[in-house]
């Protein structure tokens, strides 16, 4: 079972989201969801999905990114919010780029993910001078809404690597921005998805 949910672009959120739903429209964006949202395992965790493959649409090479300093470094909390930043020091680095699209307090599979893979120290341990990290989070609730500047490096983020809407989703991005691959949930915590990473990357 893939668990990917859709994001309805008949969702009304206010005019912040205007922007997010009309470039995802225009992208082709489905309005409904690819699976029953809310089916969980007998442990009440969603199960695994199969790893998608490469992006199907065009381009799948991210716009080119800025040149950035040789010092230049991730953020304090490790994960970048601007994707444009992130493609520069992956590029600089020579490291691939894991960009995530999650829906914080709509998704439940998301936060699962969230708590058992990317918040976890084994995965930040592991990430730390092997991956440049990118987060793209979607709320809906008015009172989690995103800053407009926020809102608008999302829909760029979503515009290039999440046209489809799927939630949860982790895109690999080669340093030279090239999309190898997506995928949706992966059971298992960090050492399942760095698992996947190390047959992916051929690292």
């Amino acid at each position: 079972m893939s668990l990917f949910f859709r994001m309805s672009s008949s969702s009304s959120t206010g005019p912040v989201w205007a922007t997010v739903f009309v470039l995802w429209s225009l992208a082709g964006c489905s309005s409904q969801a690819q699976q029953t949202p809310n089916k969980t395992t007998s442990a009440n965790r969603p199960s695994a999905p199969q790893p998608v493959p490469s992006l199907q649409s065009s381009p799948q090479v991210i716009v080119d990114a800025p040149v950035v300093a040789p010092g230049a470094e991730a953020p304090a909390n490790g994960w970048f919010s601007d994707l444009a930043a992130a493609q520069a020091l992956a590029k600089n680095t020579n490291q691939p780029l894991v960009v995530v699209f999650s829906g914080s307090d709509w998704c439940k599979p998301c936060v699962v993910y969230e708590q058992e893979v990317f918040a976890q120290p084994a995965f930040k341990a592991y990430a730390t001078n092997r991956l440049v990290l990118a987060h793209f989070d979607f709320p809906r609730l008015p009172q989690n809404q995103l800053s407009a500047a926020q809102t608008k490096l999302n829909a760029i983020a979503a515009a290039q690597l999440n046209r489809e809407g799927d939630f949860p989703l982790a895109v690999i991005v080669s340093p030279q921005g090239q999309v190898v691959a997506k995928t949706g949930y992966i059971a298992g915590g960090p050492a399942a998805f760095q698992t996947y990473l190390e047959k992916i990357l051929g690292r």
